[in-house]
């Protein structure tokens, strides 16, 4: 069963070779009709001109990526200049990557660079534990302090997006990622995130990749629909041997472990309808080909993910159709019954003489 390929989308670091106006004609090519754009390519091409090369070209951008990283100096401008991005792209949405603890993450001050506080042997780990002391209050091991502070963030954006008209995306990641990219884990997290702000500028990210050993992912995403709260879809797969960056430990769809089945029929059922973005960080698909990339990206996609989105709609479709036979199997009789006890007692009282008129 096949949905085609109508919603796929392909996220840019997919193909990460390709600038903007390479990805647009590859797009066309293949017959694809969203990217997922990156901002630093963005801005390489330039905001304006790429807005107009996909505008023209008919493409739609699924999301931007990427703001956030609340713990990298001066986040507050990059985030309202990312928010005025996506608006000029006409971005689906704006990812958001919480950041990770304080002296953490790939933004951070560098060890012994101007503003770091990690010196160069807590980085080699030879110092686990602060200047203090073992045992110590250390400020850079403050998680609670670090979701704290990306709630607070995204809090002070929200106004600002809303102004703009872009939907932020929170996107979870992985538990591997909480140190340096990523504080917020779980789908659970992001929608409580989300929650207190409307559903129209704030949703989540659900990402296959960072979310598939989640056991409460199915609820959760059933929950992200009921709060209308699903602002992208991406997929790829996770693979069973990580490479030494886990960074790049996500691979084609079929290449790794995940299930896609379940999480593809819980998004469709919980109402989503948009684009679903491929996004693959792998060296290995980043030294093939892009043209071979996106065939087989079109391949996978068809044969494990749009089946499944199909299956779900269609799936909804026969449940809406059956239940709408089963009423009426079950009431149509009681209403025709109902109806001739009524025409009785009409007779009965004379409401239908010979002359139509009832009487007084």
């Amino acid at each position: 069963m096949s949905g085609g390929i109508g919603r796929l989308s392909v996220n840019q670091w997919t193909v990460r070779s390709l600038g903007v106006p390479e990805l647009v004609e590859a797009c066309a090519r293949h017959g694809i009709e969203a990217a997922g754009l990156w901002r630093e390519p963005v801005a390489d091409y330039g905001v304006a001109r790429s807005a107009k090369l996909v505008r023209d070209a008919g493409l739609r951008v699924s999301s931007l990526c990427r703001a956030g990283f609340f713990n990298r100096p001066g986040w507050l401008d990059d985030n309202r200049a990312a928010i005025d991005e996506a608006a000029a792209l006409g971005a689906a949405c704006l990812v958001l990557v919480a950041g990770g603890l304080p002296a953490a993450g790939p933004n951070a001050p560098a060890a012994g660079s101007p503003g770091s506080t990690r010196d160069a042997g807590a980085v080699q780990g030879v110092a686990a534990v602060g200047a203090a002391g073992p045992g110590a209050p250390d400020g850079r091991k403050d998680l609670a302090g670090a979701r704290a502070r990306a709630i607070d963030s995204i809090a002070e954006l929200v106004p600002y997006a809303a102004g703009a008209g872009v939907r932020l995306a929170i996107e979870p990641m992985h538990p591997m990622y909480c140190a340096d990219r990523g504080v917020l884990s779980t789908l659970a997290q992001a929608l409580d995130v989300a929650a207190v702000h409307p559903a129209e500028t704030v949703g989540v990210v659900i990402d296959t990749f960072h979310l598939w050993w989640d056991p409460g992912v199915l609820a959760q995403i059933a929950r992200a629909g009921r709060e209308r709260r699903i602002a992208s879809f991406q997929v790829s797969d996770f693979l069973p041997q990580l490479p030494a960056d886990v960074l790049l430990g996500r691979a084609m769809m079929g290449d790794g472990v995940i299930d896609f089945g379940p999480l593809c029929r819980a998004v469709s059922a919980a109402g989503y309808a948009g684009d679903v973005e491929v996004e693959i960080f792998n060296a290995d698909v980043w030294a093939a080909d892009p043209d071979d990339v996106l065939a087989r990206t079109k391949d996978r996609y068809t044969a494990l993910i749009a089946g499944e989105l199909a299956r779900e709609r269609e799936g909804l479709g026969a449940a809406v159709a059956a239940g709408r036979d089963r009423w009426h199997g079950e009431h149509r009789p009681r209403a025709r019954a109902s109806a001739r006890r009524r025409e009785r007692r009409r007779r009965r009282t004379g409401r239908h003489d010979r002359g139509g008129h009832g009487h007084r």
